[in-house]
């Protein structure tokens, strides 16, 4: 009798411990992150990227390139959108004008489209700034980065440098006036050129969602692995379009 009730008591123990692990497992299944919100449909729209998402690899891998294109970049779209449904002038004034213009939003909405304008604009730029075999600068953006940035070498140092003393979330940029001058300028989180009367010419993300897969805590590395995907014809039209007076966000 004595040996059924040990036995008893074994299978009783086996069940409280397997019940005790249980919950364990649901937790670690709970804590799995919900899916980015899919963007709204409205005037925003998310620009298509004009290169495969491994074309930067091994400098940024192709998992940064879908995360940041198609979750973050599209959570941004998905949020203006969904301020325009009772904003509609938003949709249809220049992204510069009302970046230009934040102080003229209401105040329950001015948050949310410095944030979220500011991420749009930032990465429609980034994106479009990039490219594989993107080539090297020359004629009038060259010239300007001698004059204005004490040429090539140094223009990378001070720009890098510039990234790694962001603190937290921002942008290192490079601004362009419409007599041409550059300058190297940075920003914290979504903030863009174009909420002080500027351009920006180019600039790199330094939020961690842009590096943080492949360099961890290392923007230095991130900063001068970046310059691989730059494309300078690019960057030539953005500057020809400052001088012009007709460059937009």
């Amino acid at each position: 009798m004595s040996f059924i009730s040990r036995r008893q008591l074994m299978f009783a123990a086996t069940g409280v411990a397997a019940m005790a692990a249980t919950p364990r497992i649901v937790f670690a299944q709970a804590a799995a992150p919900a899916p980015a919100p899919a963007a709204a449909t409205g005037p925003f729209t998310l620009p298509p990227l004009t290169y495969p998402t491994n074309a930067f690899e091994p400098h940024i891998d192709a998992k940064t390139m879908e995360i940041h294109h198609g979750k973050h970049h599209a959570a941004y779209v998905a949020n203006l959108n969904n301020v325009a449904k009772t904003n509609p002038q938003l949709g249809t004034a220049k992204i510069e004008d009302v970046l230009g213009n934040l102080n003229a939003l209401d105040d329950s909405i001015k948050f949310t489209v410095r944030n979220n304008l500011g991420g749009h604009a930032n990465h429609t730029m980034f994106w479009e700034i990039m490219g594989p075999n993107g080539g090297k600068p020359e004629g009038e953006v060259l010239a300007a980065i001698d004059k204005d940035l004490g040429g090539m070498e140094k223009f990378q140092s001070d720009f890098n440098a510039a990234g790694g003393r962001q603190f937290g979330s921002g942008w290192v940029f490079v601004t362009v006036a419409k007599d041409g001058k550059l300058a190297i300028e940075t920003r914290p989180n979504q903030d863009n050129p174009m909420m002080d009367g500027k351009r920006a010419l180019m600039g790199n993300d330094v939020w961690e969602h842009a590096y943080y897969l492949n360099y961890q805590n290392r923007r230095a590395d991130y900063l001068k692995a970046w310059w691989n995907t730059v494309n300078w014809a690019k960057i030539a039209e953005r500057y020809a379009a400052a001088k012009a007076g007709t460059l937009g966000a």
